[in-house]
């Protein structure tokens, strides 16, 4: 009977399980005897599966077709401390960068996101204040290797980042290795928590198809980031309001999305909120906080390095 009513209640637990699954629940845990754990997490009918162990590490990562959920979308219009006043043009001076932080005191902007070479001066200029210092790591290819970006995430904590940007190994995830990515993302997650920054990832959604977007999402909600963000601003094109509203449904009502690339007027900030992001990422943070209307001659669907 003990071992009928031990195959009942596991029977049980895994039917729960399927039936949450199908009803849009964004997270199932199950946890095993020597404390590793597997979280399963579905969006837009791909679940991923993370299995770390009992010191929070990343075993293993992947991904399948399932069911699908949605997520909630925030609806609070208030765009300055939405807006992260971003500079990261390789060929910006320090006059420029110094404006920046004027202009992000003056209108309260969420945070200034500059290149790492300048976040020992931001955090000198900001501070006193309530705008946070970000910085871009692993930037813009997300190419370099993960010792690499866990090293540059440590050097901007040092310098006075609050906050870090990172970009995913994006050939490895189109390429499957979704383990690999996981693992990328956790470390760097690691050393920014530790430091007490933020990490916001990005996935860089114009190169990736719809399925590798939603996985993007998911892993990095389940490695522990706080923002997924849409792009860097230096490849072909940057944030829509489909590809917002697709990973706010992927990570649910909790997990940040940071809209980056193109935001130029009142407008498309509002848009972009209404779609689910919270956070904006934009070099015309001004323009967009007085409503100016967008220059007539802004090229159309791309803000290389001015996001």
């Amino acid at each position: 009977m003990t071992s009928d009513h031990k195959l009942v209640e596991s029977l049980v637990e895994i039917i729960t399980r399927e039936v949450l699954a199908v009803m849009g629940d964004q997270e199932v845990i199950a946890r095993n005897a020597d404390g590793s754990y597997c979280v399963s997490e579905m969006a837009d009918g791909i679940r991923v599966k993370t299995c770390f162990d009992s010191a929070g590490h990343i075993l293993s990562a992947g991904a399948e077709r399932l069911s699908s959920t949605i997520g909630v979308i925030p609806d609070d219009l208030g765009l300055a401390k939405k807006i992260d006043h971003t500079l990261l043009k390789p060929e910006a001076t320090q006059d420029q960068i110094t404006q920046l932080c004027s202009e992000a005191r003056k209108y309260g902007f969420a945070s200034v996101c500059v290149n790492p070479i300048w976040i020992k001066l931001c955090a000198d200029l900001l501070h006193g204040s309530d705008v946070k210092v970000c910085s871009v790591v692993g930037f813009p290819l997300g190419a370099t290797p993960t010792a690499v970006k866990v090293f540059e995430t440590e050097q901007v904590l040092r310098d006075g980042a609050q906050e870090v940007d990172m970009v995913i190994n994006i050939g490895a995830l189109k390429g499957g290795l979704n383990e690999l990515v996981a693992k990328d993302i956790r470390a760097v997650v690691e050393a920014a928590h530790k430091g007490g920054a933020i990490v916001k990832v990005i996935i860089e959604v114009v190169l990736l198809t719809d399925e590798e977007k939603v996985i993007a999402s998911l892993l990095s909600k389940e490695a522990g980031a706080d923002f997924v963000k849409t792009s860097t601003g230096f490849a072909s094109g940057g944030a829509t309001v489909y590809d917002v509203e697709l990973m706010r449904r992927a990570v649910g009502p909790q997990m940040g999305v940071k809209a980056a690339g193109g935001v130029r007027t009142r407008e498309d900030a509002e848009n972009m909120v209404k779609a689910g992001a919270t956070r904006l990422g934009a070099s015309a943070g001004v323009k967009i906080v007085q409503g100016d209307p967008e220059k007539k001659d802004a090229p159309v669907g791309k803000a290389v390095g001015s996001y």
